[in-house]
């Protein structure tokens, strides 16, 4: 059986779920691949050299099997599909750098639904993690020259997609809260002018909860709908709201009186603007906040 120390496993663990969750976008079930991966790492009789390339070819590939599973299921997903909210990097390292930040965004993760489950791993481990190519290939089983081409394929279906943010995390911060507040006051001029012209707002019920089944999108038609849901929660009884970081973003969470969780918002800001807007309500996806 492989040895390793308590701190060893903590550090295998985050590095797992860095992987996993932007393989699946899913808090839930990157956390039972990566216990899967460690059960299977205490089983290994020979000592390892490199316990985290070990870690990384096994979540990776756990997480290709899951994803074409469940590629089915998201293709019958009840209105858009949204990302599991993650309140806080679990990523090592270099995830703290803006960059690879931006990586765990939702903005991000939804974008890689385009991809297929070997593409995806070929271009995270690539792009995100900084695997040689001929790592890569032994990760997912292919040869190197094809592992080159299916990042290359990735990046051109990403690139004049890929998001970008506002750098400035304290005015990002800001910006959330004048959002919020005029929600709350009922002041959709002062939405409007907080939004970005052809912004985009996104909600995901998954068909469990009522919620939008179509994207809302421009600035008007937000800020009115955004002013309607307060008024309506506002009649249901006292929510409490806390600001937080979602998927490195600018976020708030809605518990309810008895303290669960209602909702979970989150805002991409660009050029000074609120981009997009996400209200994620699937109870399914709630659960481990």
């Amino acid at each position: 059986m492989h040895e390793i120390s308590d701190t060893e496993l903590a550090a295998l663990r985050r590095h797992g779920f860095a992987v996993a969750y932007r393989m699946l976008g899913s808090v839930s079930e990157a956390e039972d691949i990566v216990q899967e991966a460690l059960l299977r790492l205490t089983r290994v009789d020979e000592e390892l050299d490199e316990p985290a390339a070990w870690i990384t070819t096994v979540v990776t590939r756990l997480s290709i099997d899951h994803l074409r599973l469940a590629r089915v299921r998201r293709e019958q997903y009840v209105g858009p599909w949204l990302p599991e909210p993650l309140l806080a990097d679990a990523a090592p390292g270099p995830a703290a750098h803006a960059e690879t930040a931006d990586t765990l965004s939702q903005a991000f993760l939804v974008l890689l639904e385009q991809l297929t489950p070997v593409e995806r791993a070929a271009f995270l481990l690539r792009e995100v993690f900084g695997y040689e190519y001929a790592q890569i290939g032994r990760v997912v089983d292919r040869q190197e020259a094809n592992c080159r081409q299916l990042v290359t394929r990735a990046k051109k279906q990403l690139e004049s997609r890929r998001p970008r943010f506002d750098p400035d995390e304290a005015r990002r911060d800001a910006l959330l809260e004048r959002f919020l507040a005029a929600a709350e006051e009922g002041d959709v001029a002062g939405l409007e002018a907080l939004l970005a012209e052809d912004a985009v707002l996104y909600g995901d019920g998954g068909g469990k909860v009522l919620a939008i089944q179509e994207a809302v999108v421009g600035a008007a038609a937000i800020a009115r709908f955004l002013v309607d849901i307060a008024r309506r929660r506002r009649a249901l009884g006292t929510f409490e709201p806390e600001l937080v970081s979602i998927n490195g973003q600018p976020g708030r969470v809605m518990r309810t009186a008895e303290g669960s969780v209602w909702d979970v918002l989150s805002i991409d800001v660009v050029d000074g603007h609120v981009q997009a807007v996400r209200i994620v309500r699937n109870p399914d996806k709630l659960g481990h906040l």
